[in-house]
C-alpha cells in the first residue's frame, strides 16, 4: 500500500517538475516518462502481492475538517486494475516522449507531459481510494487531466468539439456516481460503511445510478458517444492509455458497486444484455469508419461489450449455484480486460507510428505502408490478429473462456436461460466475423496495395523510440496465452471478493492448457510456412503483375475502404448505417454533383443532438433572467436564500412532534 502512495507522489512530483522545465520540450517529456517508469516500479510489487493473496491493507490520512481523514487501501480488485495501469502508463509515457518530440517547435510540451502524469496519478488514486470523497476528487482530476490531453490540438474545430462532448458526458456520469454514493452513504462515506448498508429499494436505485455513471466512462452503449470523438482527437499514446485503461475504470466502478450492494441483484442478466448490445453496435460502427482511430475506438466499445458478457454470465452462474460456469465467465471477462490493454495499446501506438510516418489517419489516404514501414506494419498486423480473437494470440484465449462459460451454461441451465446463453454464443460468433472483416479492411486498405496519396507514397519508418514500446506490447500479446494458465490463481481473490464464493482455479487452468499446446503448434507451423514461402519467392522468376488489360493502372482503381465494407454496410439496421447525402440531378446536361457519407455516431445524430437542441431552445427562452444589473442578481441571491430557509423551516416543523 505504501508503494502505491509513493508512486502517486512520484507521479505528481514529476508532473510538476515537467511543468517547471517549461519550454525545454525534451526535458519535460523525459521527466514525465522517467516519473511514470519509477512509479510503476514502486507500486507494482504491492499490487502483485495483493493478487498473490496478501491481506488487504487500509490507511487513513488526516485531513482538515469537515473531511477529517482520507482513506486509502489495496485489495485484490484494485490490484487487478493497478497492474495494467502502471505497465501501460510507463510504456505510453516512454512512447509519448518521442511521439511529441517532433512537435516541440509548435507547442509547449511541458503541458501534455504534466497532464499525462497527473492522469496516471489520478487513475491510481481512484483505484486505491476507500472513501467517496477521495474517490470523487480523484475521478474529477482524472476527467480534467484527460480533457486537457484530448484537446491538445485545440486549434482544430473537431478537437474542440470532441473535448466538449467528453467533458459534458463525463460530468453527467460523475453526477450519477455522486448520487449513488449519497444513497449508499447513510452510515458514512467510507467504502466499508457503504457495503450492504441499504434496503432493497435504495440499493436498486443506487445500483442503477452507479451503472449509468460508470457506464458513461466505460463506453457502454448508448452512453458511448464521447469515446470515438475523444479517442480520435487525443494524441495516440493518450488514446492508448484511455482505451486500454481509463475506460476499464468504468468496469472497476461497476464491480466496486457490486461489492457495495451485493451480487444478489440481477447483475448477470443486465450486464449480459448490455454486453450483447455493445458488442454488436461497436463492431458494426467500426466497419465503415474512414478515420482509423475512430474504428479502433468503436472496437473498444465492442470489447467492453465482450467483457460485460463474460462478467454477466459469471455473475449469473454464481447467483444460480453454478460455480464452474461462474469461474469460466468471470475469468474470461477479467482476463479480457488485461488482454484488451495489450491489444488496444499496441494498435493505438501502431496507428500513432503510421500517423508519424505517413502524416494521415484517413484510411482512404493510406495504402502500401507495410513496404515503407515494415516494422510498424508487422506489429499492427499482429495487433489486428489479436484483437480479432484469432489463435494463437491472447484475444482468442480470453474469449475462449467466455465461450466455454456460455456453452456450459446453455447445456446445464433451464430451457429458457439455456437458450438465451446459446443465443449469446451466436451473437459472439457474429461479432467475431465482423471483427475479422473490420480489421481485414484496415490492413488491406491501409497497409497493403498501392499508396493512395503523396503522404503515403513518401512515408518513412518510425524510430526505435516508437517501435520498441510496440514490440514490448506485441511480445506480451504473444506470451499471454502461455501465461494465463499460471495466472488463474491471481484471479481467485478477485472472484472471491466479487461473489463471496471460491472456485477451482485448476479447472480453469485445465481449460486454458490446450490453448498453450495449440499455440506452440501454430507458431511452429507459422515459422515453417514463412521460411518455405521465403525460399519459394527467391526461386521464382520476377515478372510484372498482369495489369488486367489496363495500360496504366492507378491507385484509384483499387478497392476503397467504403467499397470493401459496402456489402456488410447494407445488411446493418438502418439506425447503424452511415447516412448517404447525395445531390440528385434533373438537368439535361447535369453539372458536377457530390455524394457524402455522414459517419457521425448514429446515437448522437438521431438522439442526443436533437434532444440537446430542443433543450437549448427551451432554456434560451429564459434569457430575460440575465439582466446584466448587479442589484437584480443580488435580489436573486436573497430570494434563493429565503426559499431555502423556508423549505428547511417547514421540514423541521413537519418532522418535529
Amino acid at each position: 500500500m505504501i508503494g502505491c502512495l509513493v508512486a502517486t507522489a512520484v507521479l505528481v512530483a514529476s508532473a510538476i517538475a515537467a511543468l517547471i522545465a517549461g519550454r525545454r520540450g525534451r526535458a519535460s517529456s523525459a521527466i514525465a516518462a522517467v516519473g511514470a517508469v519509477i512509479a510503476a516500479g514502486c507500486a507494482l510489487p504491492a499490487a502483485i502481492a495483493a493478487l498473490a493473496g496478501a491481506p488487504s491493507v487500509e490507511v487513513a490520512v488526516t485531513w482538515a475538517p469537515p473531511i477529517d481523514e482520507l482513506r486509502f487501501g489495496l485489495d485484490p480488485l484494485s490490484a487487478f486494475f493497478i497492474v495494467p495501469l502502471l505497465v501501460l502508463g510507463a510504456i505510453c509515457g516512454i512512447y509519448g516522449a518521442v511521439y511529441l518530440d517532433d512537435q516541440r517547435t509548435r507547442r509547449w510540451l511541458a503541458v501534455p507531459a504534466c497532464f499525462y502524469n497527473l492522469l496516471v496519478a489520478a487513475m491510481l488514486l481512484v483505484l486505491i481510494s476507500r472513501d467517496a470523497i477521495g474517490f470523487i476528487v480523484a475521478w474529477e482530476v482524472m476527467t480534467l487531466a484527460s480533457y486537457f490531453l484530448v484537446v491538445f490540438d485545440h486549434a482544430l474545430p473537431d478537437v474542440r468539439r470532441a473535448g466538449w462532448i467528453y467533458l459534458i458526458a463525463s460530468h453527467l456520469g460523475i453526477a450519477c456516481v455522486l448520487s449513488s454514493f449519497l444513497l449508499l452513504g447513510d452510515g458514512g462515506f467510507g467504502f466499508s460503511e457503504m457495503t450492504h448498508s441499504t434496503d432493497g429499494a435504495t440499493a436498486v436505485v443506487a445500483a442503477v445510478l452507479g451503472l449509468v455513471g460508470f457506464g458513461v466512462k466505460a463506453g457502454i452503449v448508448p452512453l458511448h458517444v464521447w469515446l470515438p470523438e475523444a479517442h480520435a482527437a487525443a494524441p495516440s499514446h493518450v488514446s492508448a492509455l484511455m482505451s486500454g485503461v481509463m475506460i476499464k475504470l468504468g468496469i472497476y466502478g461497476i464491480l466496486r458497486t457490486i461489492t457495495f450492494v451485493g451480487p444478489a441483484l440481477p447483475w448477470g442478466p443486465v450486464l449480459l444484455g448490455l454486453g450483447v448490445v455493445g458488442a454488436l453496435v461497436g463492431i458494426s460502427l467500426a466497419l465503415y469508419q474512414r478515420d482509423i482511430k475512430k474504428a479502433l475506438a468503436y472496437s473498444s466499445v465492442e470489447n467492453i461489450g465482450i467483457i460485460l458478457i463474460g462478467l454477466g454470465v459469471g455473475l449469473w452462474a454464481g447467483a444460480n449455484d453454478h460455480p464452474a460456469i461462474a469461474a469460466l465467465g468471470l475469468c474470461g471477462g477479467l482476463f479480457h480486460i488485461w488482454n484488451h490493454v495489450l491489444m488496444k495499446g499496441l494498435l493505438f501506438l501502431g496507428v500513432g507510428s503510421l500517423l508519424h510516418g505517413a502524416g494521415t489517419r484517413d484510411l482512404e489516404q493510406m495504402g502500401g505502408l507495410v513496404k515503407r514501414m515494415p516494422r510498424t506494419g508487422a506489429l499492427v498486423i499482429l495487433g489486428t490478429v489479436a484483437i480479432s480473437a484469432l489463435p494463437p494470440l491472447n484475444g482468442f484465449a480470453s474469449e475462449w473462456l467466455i465461450y466455454l462459460g456460455l456453452a456450459h451454461g446453455g447445456t446445464e441451465a433451464g430451457p429458457g436461460s439455456g437458450l438465451l446463453l446459446l443465443f449469446v454464443i451466436a451473437v459472439m460468433a457474429t461479432v467475431g466475423v465482423l471483427a475479422v472483416l473490420c480489421f481485414v479492411r484496415i490492413v488491406g486498405m491501409g497497409l497493403l496495395g498501392q499508396p493512395r496519396s503523396d503522404a503515403a507514397a513518401h512515408a518513412h519508418e518510425s524510430g526505435k523510440g516508437l517501435v520498441w514500446p510496440m514490440v514490448i506490447l506485441a511480445a506480451a500479446a504473444v506470451a499471454m496465452p502461455f501465461l494465463l494458465p499460471l495466472l488463474v490463481g491471481a484471479l481467485e481473490p478477485v472472484v472471491l471478493q466479487l461473489t463471496g464464493a471460491r472456485f477451482d482455479a485448476g479447472a480453469v487452468g485445465d481449460a486454458l492448457a490446450p490453448l498453450a499446446i495449440l499455440g506452440v503448434v501454430l507458431w511452429i507451423a507459422i515459422v515453417l510456412a514463412f521460411v518455405a514461402i521465403r525460399r519459394l519467392v527467391r526461386r521464382q522468376r520476377q515478372a510484372e503483375t498482369w495489369g488486367c488489360g489496363y495500360l496504366a493502372p492507378t491507385p484509384r482503381m483499387q478497392y476503397s475502404g467504403a467499397s470493401f465494407a459496402e456489402g456488410i454496410h447494407r445488411l446493418l439496421p438502418r439506425l447503424l448505417r452511415a447516412r448517404i447525402v447525395a445531390q440528385p440531378s434533373t438537368e439535361l446536361f447535369p453539372s458536377p454533383r457530390e455524394m457524402k457519407a455522414d459517419r457521425q455516431d448514429p446515437f448522437t445524430r438521431a438522439a442526443y443532438e436533437p434532444l440537446l437542441d430542443r433543450g437549448a431552445r427551451r432554456f434560451g427562452q429564459l434569457r430575460w433572467v440575465q439582466q446584466g444589473l448587479l442589484h437584480i442578481y443580488i435580489l436573486y441571491v436573497v430570494l434563493a436564500v429565503v426559499v431555502v430557509i423556508a423549505i428547511v423551516s417547514l421540514r423541521d416543523y413537519w418532522v418535529l412532534p
